[in-house]
């Protein structure tokens, strides 16, 4: 479906005078000056785009999980011409699987990426070569349970099955036995919660009782899918809330070499994504329309698009204008990866943050 007609203005010199051109893009009508004696100046739309075309920057971007709501900025900054205005090619790159971004970036493959600062701390605490450098979305989340089971605060979920994508390695218990020892039960054992490795198939795991809970979740897509498949009392309980770093949020990450390498373009890169933002909150549902269109609405069930149209809604407000992050945030985020034992205490403290979190462009 066509949402605009977007309407290219060229100019042409013609006999020392500038002759404006109007095109419509897409047509395959020829654009001719409004000047019609000099025929030998008309330009078809397909030349003029192949033209604007070898003049953009090439930026591969690698999405951290399939196209949805979350990546809405790109999504739009795709569709509305504004990676073009910047001169920039964006690629939205969906990984086959899970991959490691800065060996993606390594071998050529990728130039930028999109992680969670909770991954950003981890990798850089193991010394890869990361860095982080601008922060542009940020949710609700935390750990999901169905409100009509015997869970009801956080305490409850002492010795639970959790479902969690990196099972059975240390995240899914220290964020969910960190919120039982803030809400009071501090003689909850370690190991006394089960693991699952649902994927990032939160609710399915809740609904086929192979889990309890499922972490980490994103309220705006987890809580709205959730509630559409039928768990009527979906509920989370938030990271921000209990203890834990606050890490439901988006950032971009490349490897310092590449940071460097290509810093003009990730600064337009920045700015293009910061402009999408205006266009989301000022014209939401021009923005809804280019996902829909991008994840081909149309074509699917019922059930998906009750799921799409419910995901947009809670999405629309969670994008930053402040693109930045302090160094005491994570600070704190590396402190608690200590606390509960997920990197190697010495490695970790030896790792500055300027490292591997910069706002050098940020601004």
């Amino acid at each position: 479906m066509i949402i605009g007609t977007t309407i290219l203005v060229l100019a042409a010199v013609v006999s020392g005078t500038v002759q404006s051109q109007v095109c419509v893009d897409g047509s395959e009508e020829i654009c001719r000056s409004d000047n019609n004696n000099n025929g030998d100046t008309t330009t078809t739309n397909t030349e003029q785009q192949d033209q604007n075309e070898d003049s953009l920057i090439k930026v591969r971007l690698g999405l951290e999980w399939f196209a949805n709501p979350d990546h809405l900025p790109l999504i739009v900054a795709q569709r509305h011409g504004i990676f073009k205005d910047f001169g920039l090619d964006v690629e939205l790159v969906e990984p086959a699987d899970h991959w490691e971004a800065e060996d993606e970036i390594l071998q050529g493959r990728l130039d930028v990426a999109i992680t969670e600062p909770l991954h950003l701390a981890q990798d850089a605490a193991k010394g890869k070569p990361v860095l982080g450098f601008s922060r542009w979305f940020h949710s609700d989340g935390g750990v999901l349970y169905d409100a009509a089971s015997s869970i009801t605060r956080p305490a409850d979920m002492c010795g639970a099955t959790i479902s969690y994508p990196g099972s059975p390695g240390p995240g899914g218990p220290a964020i969910v036995d960190t919120m039982v020892k803030a809400d009071g039960k501090l003689d909850c054992d370690l190991e006394s919660y089960g693991k699952y490795n649902g994927g990032f198939y939160h609710t399915d795991s809740l609904q086929s009782g192979k889990a309890d809970v499922a972490a980490l979740i994103f309220w705006n897509f987890e809580i709205p899918e959730a509630q559409a498949k039928g768990m009527d009392k979906a509920a989370f309980f938030s990271l921000r809330d209990w203890g834990v770093p606050d890490f439901c949020q988006l950032v971009l990450m490349t490897t310092p070499a590449r940071f460097e390498e290509m810093k003009p373009t990730f600064r337009k890169l920045v700015l293009a994504i910061r402009k999408a933002t205006g266009v989301i909150t000022q014209q939401g549902e021009l923005a809804r329309e280019y996902y829909y269109q991008y994840v081909d609405k149309a074509s699917a069930d019922e059930t998906s698009q009750a799921i799409m149209e419910a995901t947009v809604t809670a999405t629309l407000s969670a994008f930053a204008n402040d693109n930045s992050m302090s160094r005491e945030y994570y600070e704190r985020l590396t402190d608690w990866l200590i606390e509960t034992n997920q990197v190697d205490s010495d490695a970790a403290t030896k790792v500055p943050v300027s490292t591997y979190w910069t706002n050098e462009i940020a601004w």
